[in-house]
């Protein structure tokens, strides 16, 4: 059973009808290609193990309560030939139905062509269980009503779970939300050849988001293998900032050396994976030097950071963690409020909007520092020391950083995170230079979500960044936690960030 979505034609009248198993690749127009641009793609790795996880349970869960009422014995869980029990199955049947490639999302999206194959891995799992039953000698010690019971009610449940699973995946597939969105940029034959590698795979769940190049028409043809070429570099970073691209994959031969390392040096600055064709060079590695697009080789340039699982302990961490010290530190957040409002008239908070994940522009919360009259919202003039703008309370929560405290509420709504590169406001200088305009690749600081705290702040450099050197070092220190991370990397930050805030030399 295939998914088939419906696109509407690009301008170049490109591609109709696509499925996840009918057509793998579609140029992606209309309105189901505006609705993917502003969510976030589901990840196959978490789908997948999301499926594997919740088997699991189903299985050992179900085993062990019907244990619990038909053997009613006094604890269950203290029984080990029960726990060994469902502890077997529930293992075997995961491992089983992997080895069955039924946790791929064709075979997830096509449920009832893969019943049969369900049921043989479920079966097959109780096999083993019988099987180590009898070399174990443990017969006596096991119901063999609560076997069959188990046996056919886990059977009923597993499918019923694969149908809700499928109807799931369908219906995000539909969405464009388990969409792979790829750029590539290159307009010549391997990128000819690429396309038709692609289209061949029937398993692929790529869309195509454009084709770029920076060659005029003579030099690179409009379309290739049907889909137009539409526009340059710039065109695509450009892109990259709306539609959160997954993929950029640069088709360009080995032999163009300079060529290639101008255009993936660009491109490193963006929050995707980027890649190359295997075939771009006649040179063969080990097999483990390269990653797949579908069943295409490919050779990694840039890894997009924290992603699939990563992501999700991050995501964990700041709710749960921002949750719990939102509501411990409220009575001090309620104290800083009132000292703000006595000390000059104004609101309590000043919002400005900085820079976030991917250069997309967000709104952060502070506790007012300066005279109402007087706020710089777009940080065009960094704070010095005995700034007259600055409050008497502001210059007391800006030294202590008190002031940051209202972020946690942007850390709950999901725009920052705990531990990050500090977001900086959009006109922030250094030496009267626009930031980016000092540090070559400053934007790739913003392949993460920014944070309260970070790497540099633990480690000096927080406050003014008045000079070249000072921004400069910041940025670094940013793309080695980018590089880096780790919840126990986040974890430590948060733990050492107190102490950083005794040093209050640049802080103004």
């Amino acid at each position: 059973m295939s998914l088939t979505l419906q696109f509407k034609n690009s301008p170049a009248d490109h591609i109709a009808n696509v499925g996840v198993v009918a057509r793998p690749l579609a140029f992606m127009r209309g309105k189901l290609a505006d609705r993917a641009d502003h969510q976030r793609t589901l990840s196959p790795v978490i789908v997948s193990g999301s499926v594997r996880f919740t088997e699991f349970l189903i299985v050992t869960l179900l085993g062990l309560t019907i244990a619990h009422f038909y053997v009613a014995e006094s604890s269950v869980l203290g029984n080990p030939a029960y726990l060994f029990a469902t502890a077997v199955v529930g293992t075997t049947t995961v491992v089983v139905f992997g080895l069955l490639d039924l946790y791929s999302l064709r075979a997830l999206s096509a449920h009832i062509k893969n019943l049969p194959a369900v049921m043989l891995g479920w079966t097959t799992a109780f096999a083993a269980l019988i099987a180590a039953i009898f070399f174990l000698k443990i017969g006596p010690d096991i119901s063999r009503v609560w076997l069959a019971t188990w046996f056919a009610s886990g059977a009923a449940l597993v499918m019923t779970g694969r149908l809700v699973a499928g109807w799931y995946i369908r219906k995000a597939a539909s969405s464009g939300r388990l969409y792979q969105r790829v750029a590539i940029y290159g307009a010549g034959p391997l990128t000819e050849n690429l396309l038709k590698e692609l289209e061949a795979d029937t398993n692929s769940i790529v869309r195509i988001a454009g084709i770029f190049d920076d060659r005029n028409d003579a030099r690179a043809p409009r379309q290739i293998a049907g889909y137009p070429r539409i526009g340059g570099l710039n065109d695509l970073i450009a892109m990259s900032r709306t539609k959160q691209l997954d993929l950029v994959v640069v088709s360009l031969p080995l032999a163009a050396e300079n060529r290639l390392s101008s255009v993936a040096g660009r491109l490193s600055v963006l929050p995707a994976d980027v890649k190359m064709p295997a075939r771009a060079t006649d040179l063969r590695f080990s097999p483990r030097t390269y990653s797949h697009v579908g069943s295409v080789a490919m050779i990694d340039l840039f890894d997009k950071p924290i992603a699939d699982w990563d992501y999700v302990s991050k995501w964990l961490f700041d709710k749960i963690i921002g949750s719990l010290a939102l509501i411990a530190l409220a009575p001090l957040m309620l104290l800083v409020a009132l000292a703000v409002k006595l000390d000059s008239r104004g609101p309590v908070f000043f919002r400005q909007k900085r820079y976030g994940f991917n250069n997309e522009l967000i709104e952060v919360f502070k506790f007012r520092s300066m005279y109402v009259d007087r706020c710089d919202a777009t940080a065009s003039k960094l704070v010095t020391k005995n700034d007259p703008r600055v409050t008497r309370v502001g210059q007391f929560i800006r030294k202590t950083s008190l002031d940051e405290l209202p972020q946690l509420i942007n850390v709950v709504k999901g725009n920052l995170s705990l531990v990050g590169p500090r977001p900086h406001a959009v006109q922030a200088k250094a030496a009267g230079h626009l930031y980016d305009e000092v540090v070559d690749g400053y934007f790739a600081r913003h392949k993460v979500k920014p944070g309260i705290t970070g790497w540099a702040q633990i480690n000096g450099w927080r406050g003014e960044t008045d000079t070249e050197e000072q921004i400069t070092k910041r940025i670094e220190h940013d793309l080695y936690y980018i590089e880096n991370w780790s919840v126990f990397l986040d974890l430590y930050i948060l733990l050492k960030t107190p102490f950083a805030l005794l040093n209050t030399e640049r802080a103004y």
